[in-house]
């Protein structure tokens, strides 16, 4: 459904998608909200239910303009960095208003809470609530403003943080800053953080558990560039710091699946010890990540994935396929599940589940803070453990040091090597999830995407095309647009 305002009547009227699926199971709940299930219920609708994965892919340097495969007036309009008018799965108007939508689920229950005669029976839906409302927010941020900088915050355009249900059909709403909206974040995040407990989830990795929350609050520290909290909340997020136990075994249990249907549909379970946070969207990236134009070619694959590895001398264990006659790379990772409108129907819904918070971001976010922190031992061990776990038979001749680091970026400043090291193996490990566009925000690292028989397109450092542009219905709430 296109909506024309910043998100609409999730309260009063059935128009918001979260609310709406909540609600459908059960319409009148709308009048029963009294208990902590019921609440949990509706918070399963609190986290955006759309996929970003495609928006974040296709604009990083991770791909590129291949010459064939299937088109797609989206995708293209990523790649070229044009604001699109295309609001189906995957687009940023769709994102936009399922972060919405799920800041409409949270305020929802939140404001049920508060109503209550007794609100602490609800401390760990409350807990919730918050931290969900925080993420939300903060990928609005991270997407629709600049990049947050000490330097700029207080002036740079945030988005609208919302705090109660929507009960206008046309409220207007401040921007405000980034600023504000990174002290908002915060306040929600550490308020709500301390309250969750995993006991009260049936399956936890389907809700802001404590890991998944840690986790959350160490992203979101190392984008304010405060590294102590940065590795007090990475360590939180994985107990005891026992990092290999909890990572993806590419070289080990991954290895051993031949069945490549298989390795698709692991890799976003809920038993994989790797997933902290899981949700389900609906998205059609699972069929469009390696069929269309403008993706991970073998050449793009081989800068990716070198062979050798410069650091470790070893073999990638990620198991790496190609199709189109050998034109298109993958690594199966983005699984679709497909539901059908009736029993008997050819057309239906395209869905993926896509892990929010994982072990390796964990790792990789903690060895990051470690190297500005001067601890380079620590931040050693932590590469040490991811390599342990991707390179092909591994020993101690793989191990990764100082020497061999600063030799393969070229550098004796070990800071400087280190973080080039950390962003090197995080770029490999995430390749299609899109995670390496918050690292060219965060470094403000240049793009070029070569356009073939044309003209390459190249995102300077500070391009404004690096901040998406507000859907063009957020007019009608006085939201001015991003500068072009």
């Amino acid at each position: 459904m296109k909506r024309s305002l910043l998100y609409t009547l999730c309260l009063v009227l059935l128009l918001s998608t979260g609310c709406n699926k909540y609600l459908d199971k059960e319409p009148d709940n709308r009048a029963k909200l009294n208990s902590p299930e019921k609440i949990s219920q509706l918070l399963g609708t609190a986290y955006p239910q759309s996929n970003y994965q495609a928006i974040a892919e296709t604009m990083s340097d991770n791909v590129t303009d291949i010459g064939n495969g299937q088109t797609d007036n989206l995708i293209h309009d990523l790649y070229f960095y044009i604001d699109t008018k295309e609001n189906q799965e995957d687009s940023p108007e769709k994102y936009w208003f399922s972060c919405y939508s799920a800041i409409a689920s949270a305020n929802l229950a939140l404001q049920t809470i508060n109503k209550q005669p007794n609100p602490n029976v609800f401390k760990n839906q409350r807990g919730e609530a918050l931290v969900a409302r925080a993420y939300a927010h903060f990928m609005l941020v991270t997407f629709f403003s600049k990049v947050y900088d000490v330097a700029t915050a207080s002036s740079d355009p945030g988005i609208p943080y919302v705090t109660e249900p929507e009960t206008e059909v046309i409220k207007k709403y401040d921007r405000k800053t980034v600023q504000y909206v990174y002290e908002m974040i915060e306040k929600d995040l550490m308020e709500g953080l301390p309250l969750i407990e995993d006991k009260a989830y049936n399956v936890i990795k389907y809700h802001f558990n404590r890991s998944a929350a840690n986790a959350f609050a160490a992203r979101f520290y190392l984008f304010k560039k405060d590294y102590a909290k940065v590795i007090q909340f990475a360590n939180e997020a994985i107990p005891g710091n026992n990092l290999v136990p909890s990572l993806r075994g590419w070289n080990s249990t991954y290895q051993n699946i031949t069945d490549v249907t298989e390795l698709f549909k692991i890799y976003a379970k809920s038993t994989e010890p790797a997933n902290l946070l899981l949700v389900e969207t609906a998205s059609v990236w699972a069929r469009n990540y390696y069929t269309i134009r403008y993706g991970v070619s073998q050449e793009k694959q081989s800068e990716i994935f070198p062979r050798p590895d410069p650091i470790t001398g070893g073999n990638f264990a990620y198991k790496q396929y190609s199709i189109y006659e050998g034109t298109h790379a993958l690594i199966p990772k983005i699984d679709e599940y497909f539901v059908k409108v009736s029993v008997n129907a050819n057309i239906g819904d395209a869905y993926v589940m896509v892990p929010l918070f994982t072990a390796e971001e964990v790792l990789f976010n903690q060895a990051e803070a470690y190297v500005y922190a001067g601890n380079i031992a620590a931040a050693l061990a932590n590469l040490n453990a991811f390599a342990s776990t991707r390179i092909l038979n591994y020993s101690a001749s793989n191990t990764i040091t100082e020497t061999k680091v600063r030799n393969a970026f070229g550098t004796n400043d070990i800071r400087v090597a280190m973080i080039r090291a950390i962003l090197y193996y995080k770029r490999a490990e995430f390749i299609h999830e899109g995670m390496r566009w918050f690292d060219i925000l965060r470094y403000k690292i240049p793009v070029v995407h070569p356009v073939r028989g044309g003209q390459n397109i190249t995102l300077a450092a500070d391009d404004p095309r690096k901040v998406l542009q507000l859907p063009q219905s957020t007019n009608l709430a006085d939201l001015a647009p991003n500068p072009r």
